[in-house]
């Protein structure tokens, strides 16, 4: 993925590796969510995945990455629950708003304009912020990356994005929880990277291809 814009075929298959990477990785997320949340946060996201690629699945071979993006958000909002559907229902709702905008294609300047959005639209529904132990710890520092590539092709603006949001996840293992689950387990919680952070990275590291562990970037356990 070096092209200046990524078009249907691209978008499709970076959504395909993000649910490659969550089902790889779905065993992972639980023992981490069992450590600092519900333990429910890797069948969610399955779940998630599971369901938007059933609806790419009846569209007419690669569609336009508006269409895609939203497909996904769709499932997320409509069919998964607990907190993080709707949250990963938002920043794929965001990011297809944008695409639709500038579209055809999906540009750097659309994803960091998406990400953006789906980044207010999180804190605002969620009320947290940066250094709440939230996926927003992840999720901010990956808009920064994508407004700071302007000008580069998604593929390499995308790998700055993981590579902050992966910094995210692990600066907030020492963070003390002050919102959702995480909160009410107290000093239990540190040293555990936060797993909605973690499903954040992998959506941006997915642009790169499968992601098949996450030991190789951050410490669980």
């Amino acid at each position: 993925m070096t092209h200046a814009a990524f078009d249907g075929r691209q978008t499709l298959s970076w959504m395909r590796c993000f649910t490659q990477s969550v089902y790889a990785t779905e065993a992972e997320l639980t023992a981490l969510d069992q450590r600092a949340g519900d333990g429910d946060f890797g069948a969610n996201l399955a779940a998630g995945v599971r369901s938007a690629g059933l609806r790419l699945d009846r569209m007419a071979g690669p569609t336009d990455p508006a269409e895609t993006l939203g497909a996904m958000a769709d499932a997320f909002l409509d069919e998964i629950g607990g907190t993080s559907g709707p949250l990963f229902g938002l920043l794929f709702q965001a990011l297809s708003r944008a695409a639709a905008g500038t579209g055809p294609d999906l540009t750097t300047a659309s994803l960091a304009e998406g990400t953006a959005r789906g980044l207010a639209a999180i804190r605002r529904v969620g009320d947290a912020s940066p250094g709440d132990k939230t996926l927003v710890d992840a999720l901010a520092p990956a808009a920064a990356a994508l407004l700071a590539a302007n000008g580069t092709p998604p593929a390499e603006a995308l790998a700055a994005a993981a590579e902050g949001a992966w910094q995210g996840v692990r600066d907030t293992a020492s963070l003390k929880a002050r919102m959702g689950r995480a909160s009410y387990l107290g000093q239990r919680a540190t040293g555990i990277p936060d797993p909605g952070a973690v499903g954040v990275a992998l959506l941006f590291a997915s642009a790169g291809g499968t992601v098949d562990a996450l030991a190789h970037h951050v410490t669980i356990g």
